[in-house]
């Protein structure tokens, strides 16, 4: 793992903060490190200029060269600084006044010539063994009315200039360190104490058990950049406690479901290997276990098949279903079983509509349908079997009479193992799976099943096909 990695969050931010106040405050100390700099070099160019231009102007009312010869200190005054230079010579002849304490050579550079205003551009740059910067200038000038032309050589050492800035930039570079010291401690400490929601959620979601799922993290105590984080994590730990749920509701019925028919196995079996019985005892033995594991069987390809319909991706070969037609065969089918509770089906249903669905999937979902209504309907009432076509898809409606559902029977019906509280500790025929398996179908054909209790004493299952089925 790289270092970086292994950094808190704290940590890792505070740096960054750290490094993007060294970038500018560093840039910002350059930049004024800069501006003073060429600030006191213009300063100087004008005042080596103006000192020049007052020499040209003193030595203009001289009457003759002799005069400066015999007045050496007061020319040397001129300039002011012990380090600058001072030459006066006439041009071609050795410097009658030389002042040049630290020998520096000048550059090679034209003199202004008599009448010529000295600039900025007039000056040349130099610079001392030590790094000092200096600045240099020559101009004529004339003496007296006599036709004298004297060359002055003049140069400005920046000795005081570079001190100045020698501890400004040092105060610039502790200025910078200071302050990265500083954003890096006082943003390390800011974000240890805005970061301590994430500490929170951090604690709380350490809390959330298999014993309690129902635990879950303060949106209201969250700042508004992590309550949307907070709600989504909520969000999904609901969706994990009723899967959870779920499978756990699904694993006690699985259970219960398969236990009752191997108990009944292994108690059979029990009894009749107590003593020496018949070949006809034996025979109905077998029978018997021959039906419970009939109904095992069932159950085990029930549950597959749930299994393989909760795969999002699995898809189904659709193909056009002439209704009317298939929901006679379906009648005609269970009539026996129907007659056997006096039942009867009512078909209702137009020769013209039809639906795309995978055939022998619609038929069982259908046919669990019209078990259901034929085991829980009332005797000697009718089973409706009726279509209803619309503009969005058909649906098909399966209808008896019964006892009336509540509300929160009728929003489990279509659960796995889900078979009412009265009949659920019964043991029947039914497994609990035959609406649970309805759901599924009616999901892989992106259709819906619904179930309605009407104040007629109807109970009514209805499939939804849509005609889209992307």
């Amino acid at each position: 793992m790289k270092p970086w990695r292994s950094w808190t969050l704290a940590f890792r931010v505070s740096a960054l903060f750290a490094l993007i106040a060294c970038l500018v405050v560093t840039g910002l100390g350059m930049y004024l490190y800069s501006s003073a700099r060429q600030s006191l070099e213009i300063r100087a160019d004008y005042t080596l200029i103006g000192r020049v231009e007052h020499f040209r102007n003193l030595l203009h009312d001289l009457y003759n060269v002799e005069q400066m010869e015999q007045r050496p200190a007061l020319f040397e005054s001129m300039l002011g600084n012990e380090q600058d230079v001072r030459i006066f010579r006439r041009q071609g002849e050795a410097p009658f006044i030389n002042i040049n304490p630290d020998n520096l050579t000048p550059p090679p550079m034209a003199p202004v010539a008599i009448g010529m205003p000295l600039a900025i551009t007039s000056l040349h740059d130099g610079m001392r063994a030590d790094g000092v910067r200096v600045r240099w200038v020559a101009a004529l000038a004339d003496v007296g009315n006599h036709n004298d032309t004297v060359e002055i050589v003049a140069a400005y050492v920046m000795t005081q200039e570079s001190r100045m800035m020698t501890v400004y930039l040092w105060r610039v570079i502790a200025a910078v360190a200071l302050t990265v010291l500083l954003t890096a401690v006082l943003g390390f400490a800011v974000l240890r104490r805005d970061l301590m929601p994430l500490t929170r959620m951090s604690r709380r979601a350490a809390e959330i058990t298999p014993t309690n799922l129902s635990t879950r993290l303060r949106e209201e105590d969250a700042p508004a950049e992590l309550r949307q984080l907070a709600s989504a994590l909520n969000a999904m730990l609901d969706r994990l406690e009723n899967g959870y749920e779920h499978l756990s509701q699904f694993s006690a019925d699985l259970a219960h479901e398969i236990r009752t028919p191997v108990n009944i196995l292994m108690g059979q079996t029990q009894v009749t290997l107590g003593k020496r019985r018949t070949t006809e005892e034996y025979e109905q033995l077998l029978e018997s276990n021959l039906e419970e594991l009939t109904r095992l069987s069932r159950i085990i390809e029930n549950i597959l098949f749930l299994a393989q319909a909760d795969h999002a991706d699995l898809t189904v070969d659709r193909t056009p279903i002439a209704l009317a037609d298939e929901l006679h065969k379906i009648a005609d089918y269970f009539e026996g079983v129907a007659a056997e509770r006096d039942m009867h089906f009512e078909v209702s249903a137009n020769q013209s509509v039809a639906c795309r669905a995978n055939l022998i999937m619609w038929r069982r979902a259908v046919s669990n349908l019209v078990v259901n209504a034929v085991r829980y309907g009332e005797e000697g009432t009718a089973v409706r079997i009726k279509v209803q076509n619309s503009a969005d898809g058909v649906t098909i409606a399966v209808e008896n009479r019964g006892a009336a559902m509540t509300q929160q029977q009728m929003e489990r019906m279509f659960d796995r193992f889900y078979r009412g509280d009265k009949s659920r500790s019964e043991y029947t025929e039914s497994n609990g799976l035959g609406l649970a398996i309805v759901k599924a179908i009616m999901t892989l054909h992106r259709g819906t099943a619904a179930v309605a209790c009407t104040g007629d004493g109807w109970i009514s299952f209805s499939l939804f096909f849509p005609d889209r089925q992307d």
